[in-house]
């Protein structure tokens, strides 16, 4: 039947103007006729959709006492009923509301707080709504039933973006789900978004579209509403807020309540862009399914910039709830004082009490966010959640050792020797980046039968005592043991300050001193150590031509080569996933720890099967932890992000980008001596215009980027080389975030150049 055919038939309405509106769960029309200006809404004709309309419309008639607002009004068919039938559709008509949208009106704080009046207003009608049918309705859109949406995320075609929503389905296990029979629960109309809310431009006027309305937490609807009300401001959580005040002093919310809300908007988000993605599929040229969607993404990637502390802090001061702050540093230092030695430093002079992390972001007890350009373990982002969920579901399963077969150990070093050459095809896992090396020069010298060890000048290579008397940056600091008899420290193959270009002269010129100090050791050395970029000394890349030229003499005389990738491996570089990979050789033996893990403690000595063989015929090895099921399916799941986000590429074009701006940055400030370092691990040297090390300047900068927020640190022997080596979720905004700081800084402290 057609729709003036139908609207004649069954309601009386002729010579009507029909204008087709958007609607996911019914085919609506809007109908202008001289009997006034109605809603049709068609739905498929089933028992539970009657239930739903019917129940609905008891609801409409009891909010008609909601007086000034405006509510939909149900007008019955010409016989009386609630609705017509035809034969697979029944047919409902609704008064049509005037009024412009909450979204074409500008948010000012009166309207923000016209809107949390009216919404408390409505949800205290609502609390004494006692219908069946909506207890028993599960909804997608129900904050309750978030998980539902789970398996649409699959439908994000971008990696990034759907694993912003992994994180945020994560943490509403962790923070919400504990609390979901507690929470007071009750009808809400559950969609007040900018569509859906009518102004006169002022105030809200009114709310149509009921079709969400569903008994579930109290707390959804202020959630719902903030949503979007938060999306395109400037500060969220500020206008959330506006909202927040109004609502309370209609409806009081409890401190359970105000403490769920940040979780809860991002659950709202989620939904929509997994609905949004799905509908795509469906509905690919509906613009009302995907109307706010873009908005939606903007907005989560807003909140995650967000510390959950700041807004929990200032959703509760909305309500005149008690603020919660975490423990007194003084008490916490106090602590670390008591507890430990005072060689377990703290990174700035204002040291930061950590309490969250998100990604590239770190959110400390005071509500404030962090930008991490620093922390090089958490390669992945902190708290990926495809490697805390492999960890939860591995740990749930079982966690045992190597004496047993597992599946996790034989799938994990599978996935990692694919990532070398043939000629390394043995591994041995631990629990750390020092015990690999202390494990890497065991295997050194049983293979060899010699003694010393060949290092680089300011390397480190860990805690151990073995990782001590190989690491000059150790051995050689003021409180060090000094250089061990067994160990030959070469020069550091430092192109910047040698007089020297990077076109093989340099490497060249290193590696004939090198060599020297070999031939004076000839058949004594075990080992070469080196790190294709050396961290502590100042992210000091080395020159090229030189491992090209010390490797085979190593070799000559009967020692293996052995490559550091602790800090620079998996990836970071971004032209290489090894770091050894950018000067042409092969080592004899691969030491890997720190991002293994992504924060978990792994470590690993790769090797050949020739220097397995010779460490076969010594004691039986055992590590406690080392390749255990639960660090397995961890590593494996930092393999697999490293891939599928394909972050390799990410540290090339970021940090080509960034490395680029510093670059520029130095144009601006002679201070800054040389920019340096591959893909996303870069060093800043600052130097005086006596070309001296500016220590000094260094640490201002470090300590004001972390008073701006930002995290970075200091390296080198005289701590004058700024460290950058982000989770490699860093992107171009935050590379433009951080230079810009920079500058500033750095033009602030003249009096220091």
């Amino acid at each position: 039947m057609k729709i003036e055919a139908l609207l004649n038939t069954y309601f009386s309405l002729k010579n009507c103007t029909i204008t087709p509106l958007e609607g996911y769960a019914s085919i609506n029309y809007k109908v202008l006729s001289t009997e006034g200006n109605f809603v049709l809404k068609i739905y498929a004709n089933t028992p539970g959709v009657i239930r739903e309309i019917l129940a609905e419309d008891e609801v409409l008639l009891s909010l008609q006492t909601l007086a000034p607002y405006n509510i939909p009004k149900r007008i019955s068919t010409k016989d009386g009923s609630a609705y017509a039938t035809t034969k697979d559709h029944l047919c409902r008509l609704l008064t049509y509301l005037e009024g412009d949208f909450l979204g074409d009106v500008p948010h000012t704080p009166a309207l923000l707080s016209s809107l949390g009046q009216f919404l408390g207003r409505l949800d205290k009608k609502l609390l004494l709504e006692e219908i069946d049918s909506f207890k028993a309705k599960e909804l997608l859109w129900d904050l309750k039933h978030l998980q539902k949406n789970y398996p649409l995320r699959t439908y994000i075609p971008d990696v990034r973006d759907r694993n912003l929503v992994e994180y945020y389905f994560l943490q509403c296990n962790v923070h919400i789900q504990p609390d979901r029979y507690t929470l007071r629960q009750t009808l809400v109309h559950n969609d007040a978004n900018d569509w859906n809310v009518l102004t006169d431009g002022k105030k809200v006027t009114g709310i149509i579209d009921f079709g969400d309305m569903c008994h579930t937490w109290l707390i959804s609807e202020v959630a719902v509403a903030l949503t979007y009300v938060m999306m395109d401001k400037e500060d969220p959580v500020k206008a959330a807020v506006q909202v927040l005040k109004a609502y309370h002093k209609e409806l009081p919310l409890t401190i359970q309540e105000c403490d769920c809300l940040y979780y809860l908007i991002a659950a709202r988000l989620c939904i929509s862009v997994c609905n949004s993605a799905h509908s795509k599929h469906q509905k690919p040229d509906s613009a009302y399914i995907t109307i706010s969607e873009k908005g939606a993404w903007k907005l989560l990637y807003t909140l995650i910039t967000i510390n959950p502390i700041r807004a929990r802090n200032s959703f509760r001061s909305a309500c005149s709830h008690p603020t919660s702050f975490a423990q007194n540093e003084k008490v916490l230092r106090e602590n670390r004082t008591k507890h430990f030695g005072k060689n377990l430093s703290l990174t700035y002079s204002d040291p930061i009490h950590m309490t969250g992390a998100a990604f590239q972001y770190m959110f400390d007890a005071h509500g404030n966010t962090f930008l991490d350009a620093y922390n090089n373990i958490m390669i992945a982002g902190h708290c990926h959640p495809l490697v805390v969920k492999a960890g939860q579901y591995a740990m749930s399963q079982l966690n045992t050792n190597t004496r047993y077969l597992y599946d996790q150990l034989e799938q994990y070093s599978t996935a990692l020797l694919k990532r070398f050459p043939p000629a390394l095809n043995k591994v041995i896992f631990v629990n750390s980046g020092s015990e690999a090396s202390d494990l890497a020069i065991k295997m050194a010298k049983q293979h060899t039968k010699k003694k010393k060890v060949m290092v680089l000048e300011h390397g480190y290579h860990g805690h151990t005592n073995t990782g001590t008397q190989i690491s000059a940056y150790k051995y050689q600091s003021t409180k060090g043991i000094g250089k061990p008899m067994d160990t030959l420290e070469t020069p550091l193959p430092k192109v910047y300050g040698s007089n020297l270009e990077d076109d093989g002269a340099a490497g060249e010129e290193f590696a004939r001193k090198a060599n020297e100090q070999i031939e004076e050791n000839y058949g004594e050395i075990a080992a070469f150590i080196a790190e294709p970029i050396v961290g502590c000394g100042g992210q000091v890349p080395l020159a090229q031509g030189y491992l090209g030229a010390v490797y085979p003499k190593i070799r000559e005389q009967g020692g293996l080569c052995i490559s550091d990738e602790v800090q620079v491996g998996f990836g970071r570089l971004g032209d290489a996933f090894w770091g050894y990979e950018l000067y042409d050789v092969i080592p004899d033996i691969v030491i890997i720890g720190k991002p293994m893990g992504n924060g978990h403690p792994i470590g690993a000595v790769v090797t050949t099967e020739e220097v397995m063989n010779s460490f076969e015929q010594g004691p039986e090895f055992f590590s406690s932890f080392g390749g255990n099921p639960v660090s397995c399916a961890i590593g494996l799941s930092v393999l697999q992000v490293l891939e599928t986000e394909e972050l390799m590429n990410h540290a090339k074009t970021t940090g080509t980008y960034l490395k680029h701006a510093l670059g520029l940055l130095q144009k601006l400030h002679p201070v800054i001596g040389d920019v340096r370092g591959h893909g996303l691990f870069l060093g800043v040297e600052l130097n005086t215009s006596e070309g001296k090390p500016h220590t000094k300047l260094a640490s201002i900068l470090k300590n004001s980027l972390r008073d701006n927020h930002i995290l970075v640190s200091t390296d080198g022997p005289y701590e004058n080389v700024i460290k950058i080596k982000p989770p490699l979720t860093f992107n171009r905004e935050n590379c433009d975030e951080l230079v810009s700081k920079m500058d500033t800084i750095l033009s602030e402290n003249t009096d220091y150049l």
